[in-house]
């Protein structure tokens, strides 16, 4: 059957409890990234001071509702209803707070010149939520799930050696987590200090991939 020619949503009938409205996953977007954030108080939050050097995303903001200020490198931006706040650089830092409460922030970002593939954070924000309340099983079934739907595979796999080692399942952590290590060398260090990985820690094999990370 043909894909649904369009589709139609609100930012509101989206929105999570913590103000963001995933709008790429709930449309299934697949050209690019973009997602909406709300704050409902004065002084809230929007846009957490981060950068794009991982993804090498341009970023759009849209104000769509309220009143907010950006900071951008050095920069602050004063950004009321209909501004606009591009963010050419991936590696300059930039975030954004609430000047009035019921703000919102409409962000759409991709990679110029390439195809678009959703990272992780998107799934991270269920995922590290499960494993802090010690809800092992069903972390880990949202990451197998999503194996192979993200550009950071590496980050899926590490979080899904995580929840393995915590239920038991030693050989497919070590299995997974050596996966993330090649991805990723710089894994290797993080996980001296994981709680989350401290049931493989007398298995010398967890030794052998963190000394060859």
């Amino acid at each position: 059957m043909a894909a649904q020619a369009y589709q139609t949503a609100r930012i509101r009938d989206l929105e999570r409890a913590d103000g963001w409205a995933p709008i790429r996953a709930a449309l299934d977007v697949q050209a690019f990234g973009v997602n909406a954030w709300t704050a409902r108080t004065p002084g809230a939050t929007l846009i957490p001071p981060h950068d794009e050097a991982p993804s090498g995303h341009e970023e759009l903001f849209v104000v769509t509702a309220g009143h907010a200020r950006f900071t951008v490198g050095q920069d602050e931006i004063d950004a009321p209803a209909g501004e606009l706040v591009f963010v050419r650089d991936p590696a300059v830092s930039r975030a954004a707070v609430a000047v009035e409460a019921d703000t919102t922030i409409v962000s759409v970002g991709a990679t110029a010149g390439e195809a678009f593939r959703p990272r992780s954070w998107e799934l991270n924000r269920d995922v590290i939520p499960l494993l802090d309340a010690g809800r092992h099983a069903e972390a880990r079934e949202l990451l197998l799930d999503a194996l192979e739907r993200y550009e950071d595979r590496d980050t899926v796999l590490y979080n899904l050696a995580c929840a393995e080692a915590q239920l038991g399942q030693t050989d497919a952590a070590l299995r997974h987590l050596g996966e993330a290590f090649r991805l990723r060398p710089a894994f290797a260090e993080h996980a001296g200090d994981d709680p989350d990985l401290e049931p493989l820690r007398a298995d010398p094999r967890f030794a052998e991939l963190t000394a060859g990370g």
